[in-house]
């Protein structure tokens, strides 16, 4: 009998094997690496981890390599090196040398539209932030303190008491914290998952980092506000894992920068959405959201979100209370955005449409997903392409993001210090204190609600702790 050498000096008979890895891709991550192999049928398979030195072994049973590992790009990753040999006749086993301590999850994928069968091994670095520059500390606990004020007044609203007494008792010796605004800024797809691609082939992966990027830096350029990168290479991350990160990086906002496609090359616009609680508002809201959604069929991985320290009737008035708090804040920011990116591109359609897109579904982040154009449209993959179009678009998203904050800044921001040098309070403004309602506050000053709400630029009757309300003379 014949017998060859592969790649570790293990010894194999050259018969016909069931199944191939025609391909290997690695994406790097800060907190993680994926390797996909892409089968040309299902495989079974078996993943362990040896130390000493430290490595990671995967046996596929019944598979043969025709893809080169050589050609893997490593940096970036955990991977030191990669070996492959073949065992027991016709099992493929690959043998990753690793640099780092890693806690391994794998899984097999059903073939999609873009790929067939794959097998996926997550590498996750223990103790990693999934951002390459996560918030300062010392801006987190403040951050956390203005979340926790308003939660303790949403329970209390939620369970009957007054959510006066519920607020903390803050100390009006400290100095102002002066914090930064986080943005949290979330390139669509990415990594195995390309997202649309244009009639010339451009990737909506590429062009959306590009812009996420530009956004980034434009956001970080401004005194008061601060970006955080979801994704800040061509990497994929879960759609609930998005939100995740927002959370844990204590964002006060979340955009989503997508370039998607329709089955025509003939729709072309920008729009903007928010999160329905009900369904969508057009029909292509809702293809779009679909589309979107499926991203992690093709990424293999979901999450729930969990409120499970709260009982079941108490969940549904907190999720009611505070998602529509944020999505009123959503739609208003939505509309600064939209009527910015109108006077740049066209609109696919003239008001901020609502779909049940998952990477929306914060209920205590106001969230936007923004697509950028139509990358299905010839003329709109061109300007997508053009960095100077690029950056026109998301000075566009960002000043309508600036503009709301600016005129609601959070108590503890720099923005909020600011807006405070110089002003006096006593006669004309009034800033909002736990337990206020427009109604009353209207009602003690003596002014017409419907006055006092215009005067504000108020469009509905959600007021934040700490704002503050210009009164109209009587």
């Amino acid at each position: 009998m014949t017998v060859v050498t592969l790649a570790g000096g293990v010894l194999v008979s050259p018969l016909a094997l069931a199944g191939n890895v025609d391909n290997i891709r690695l994406w790097a991550a800060p907190d993680h690496s994926r390797l996909v192999f892409d089968l040309s049928s299902p495989a079974s398979a078996s993943v362990f981890q040896l130390d000493n030195p430290r490595r990671l072994v995967i046996d596929l049973a019944d598979t043969e390599l025709k893809a080169s590992p050589s050609s893997m790009d490593l940096s970036g990753s955990a991977i030191s090196s990669v070996r492959t040999g073949v065992r027991e006749g016709d099992d493929l086993r690959v043998v990753l040398e690793l640099s780092r301590a890693v806690e391994p999850r794998h899984f097999s994928l059903a073939p999609n539209a873009q790929y067939g069968d794959r097998f996926v091994v997550d590498l996750e670095y223990p103790g990693e932030s999934a951002v390459e520059d996560p918030i300062d500390p010392i801006e987190a606990m403040i951050r956390e303190q203005e979340i926790a004020a308003e939660r303790a007044k949403t329970v209390a609203v939620a369970e009957g008491r007054d959510p006066v007494e519920a607020a903390p008792v803050v100390d009006a010796a400290q100095p102002h914290p002066k914090r930064d605004i986080i943005i949290a800024v979330d390139a669509g797809h990415g990594g195995e998952d390309p997202g649309a691609l244009g009639p010339s082939g451009t990737r909506e992966k590429d062009v959306v980092l590009q812009m996420a990027d530009r956004l980034a830096r434009q956001i970080n350029a401004t005194a008061g506000f601060k970006a955080v990168m979801i994704r800040d290479g061509d990497y994929y991350v879960g759609l609930r894992q998005r939100t995740i990160i927002a959370r844990e990086q204590k964002a006060d906002f979340f955009v989503s920068i997508h370039a998607d496609a329709f089955n025509s090359p003939r729709p072309h616009g920008s729009s903007v959405f928010a999160l329905s609680q009900r369904g969508a508002t057009s029909e292509t809201a809702k293809w779009l959201a679909a589309s979107e959604n499926r991203s992690d069929l093709i990424g293999g991985v979901d999450g729930n979100l969990s409120l499970d320290d709260k009982d079941q009737v108490l969940r549904g008035v907190l999720l009611d209370l505070t998602m529509t708090a944020t999505l009123n804040d959503s739609l208003t920011i939505g509309g600064e955005v939209l009527d910015r990116i109108g006077r740049l591109n066209d609109l696919h359609k003239p008001r901020v449409e609502q779909a049940g897109f998952v990477v929306l579904k914060s209920p205590d982040i106001p969230s936007l997903l923004v697509e950028t154009g139509f990358i299905s449209n010839p003329e709109e993959e061109r300007r997508l392409r053009d960095g100077g179009y690029q950056d026109r678009m998301m000075s566009a998203v960002f000043g309508g993001v600036r503009a709301h904050f600016e005129r609601n800044p959070p108590p503890a921001s720099l923005l909020a210090w600011q807006r405070d040098q110089g002003r006096n309070t006593a006669s004309n403004e009034y800033r909002i204190q736990p337990g206020d309602t427009l109604s009353a506050i209207a009602a003690r000053h003596s002014v017409p609600l419907t006055q006092l709400k215009q005067v504000n630029e108020l469009s509905g009757d959600v007021i934040r702790v700490g704002q503050v309300l210009r009164i109209p003379s009587s």
